[in-house]
């Protein structure tokens, strides 16, 4: 045994590993061969000075280093393999001083996944979630089908809930106009749910050619801080006023919307294509669901690398997010009120959640024997190839060095649809045991 492990704590142990004088020997020799083909001195061709000269002219320590560089890793592999052990990270590495009667020996310290042994992930109690769309929302979509291939005819007539209109309006808040507020020629549904309250409301019952001052009342919540809270006055002239004329839920509608020849082939696309968003919301649901039952039955030790690693990931997600919307960084911080620390505090526990459902997950899926298989990958590859509208050369050559995150990717969902099987689900009207 050219190693010896000892536990410091469930996610990290320390290795010591022994190189005997024959294999650092060895090492060095090879580590002279490599270097000497690269120097030049007086009197020697190429990769032909005697290793005498070369140590007395540029000394031992490039050697020593080389052949550390080459043996060390090649050293602390097989030590890995032969304690059985998964390192999560980049070992910390240190020689240790010499001692008489000793083989030079390197100390390592390794952060490892824990042994985990997961338990309560069978049989869990979850809310049902219906997993197919119903007929009901098969008629929504295709009305709103009908309604985004519908002609607008003009009307004359008073504005109504619904119509098209075309007004300018200029806004105002107590005699001052604000950014955003004016707009000439602007065509615009009469939805209430698109506007600040009383804005519609103000315009229906106005017809062509006519001007009036509509009232709106901002929300508190309203994303612009400067006009939260605030009334605001709108001068509005509307121009025209026109309706939706839609068309015959027929063949040839069918035909004008999408590649399908009859309305009842369109009807069964509608619900293919609801039954899988429905069905691929529920299982998020449920497996939202299942994973925070399952996460609170099991005691994990977390690898304090792991948790800095995602604490890493949390804040670049947010710094982008913050950098999308036009803000600087130093500029979020001064407005939150919090320094980066705080920040990156603030973030530790769901950190700390996901590594450990990440854990659990890979645990159970060990536990179970569950894997990714070849057919496993040329589906996702197909799947991702149709959802970008790529060629599948192409998507290989877009991940590679990202296939191992798609695998694990694959196990964790097949793991989490074994664990969805395997719970008992409960109508939502029923209390659901914690």
């Amino acid at each position: 045994m050219s190693s010896t492990l000892k536990t410091l704590d469930p996610t990290q142990v320390e290795l010591e590993i022994s190189i005997s004088t024959e294999e650092f020997d060895a090492a060095q020799d090879a580590a002279f061969r490599a270097l000497v083909r690269r120097v030049k001195v007086p009197g020697f061709r190429p990769g032909k000075v005697p290793r005498k000269i070369f140590e007395n002219t540029y000394g031992t320590t490039g050697i020593v280093e080389r052949a550390l560089d080459d043996l060390v890793p090649t050293k602390y592999a097989a030590a890995v393999e032969e304690h059985h052990l998964e390192p999560v990270a980049r070992p910390q590495m240190e020689l240790i001083p010499e001692a008489d009667g000793q083989p030079l020996r390197v100390k390592a310290i390794v952060a490892i996944r824990p042994e985990i042994d997961p338990q309560g992930y069978q049989g869990v109690e979850i809310t049902e979630v219906p997993e197919s769309a119903t007929d009901d929302d098969v008629t929504r979509t295709l009305d709103q089908m009908r309604r985004d291939a519908a002609t607008l005819v003009p009307v004359d007539r008073a504005a109504q809930l619904g119509d098209v209109v075309t007004i300018d309006y200029a806004g105002s808040i107590d005699g001052v106009a604000f950014d955003g507020g004016t707009a000439t020629g602007q065509e615009t549904e009469l939805d209430e749910s698109r506007f600040v309250p009383g804005f519609v409301a103000g315009i229906v019952g106005m017809t062509a050619g006519e001007s009036k001052d509509v009232t709106a009342d901002f929300p508190a919540d309203y994303g612009n801080e400067e006009l939260a809270g605030k009334q605001a006055v709108f001068a509005i002239t509307l121009h025209d006023v026109k309706e939706r004329e839609l068309p015959p839920l027929d063949d040839d509608f069918a035909k004008r919307v999408s590649q399908l020849q009859t309305l009842d082939e369109l009807r069964a696309d509608v619900k293919r294509r609801l039954d899988e968003q429905v069905k691929s919301n529920a299982r998020r649901r449920m497996s939202s669901d299942l994973l925070e039952k399952v996460v609170a039955a099991n005691e994990i030790p977390l690898p304090a690398v792991l948790v800095e690693r995602e604490l890493d990931s949390l804040v670049t997600d947010m710094q982008q997010y913050v950098a999308r919307a036009g803000i600087s960084w130093d500029d979020y911080l001064t407005q939150s009120g919090k320094s980066e620390q705080e920040v990156r505090d603030g973030y530790r526990e769901e950190a700390e959640r996901r590594v450990k459902t990440t854990l659990l997950v890979e645990a159970i899926a060990k536990k179970e024997g569950i894997v990714a298989t070849q057919a496993d990958v040329e589906g996702e590859l197909d799947a991702l190839s149709a959802q970008y509208g790529q060629p599948r050369e192409r998507i290989v050559e877009a991940l590679q060095s990202n296939v191992g995150a798609l695998v694990d990717g694959i196990v964790r969902t097949k793991t989490i649809e074994r664990m969805i099987e395997q719970a008992k689900r409960v109508p939502a009207t029923e209390t659901v045991s914690t």
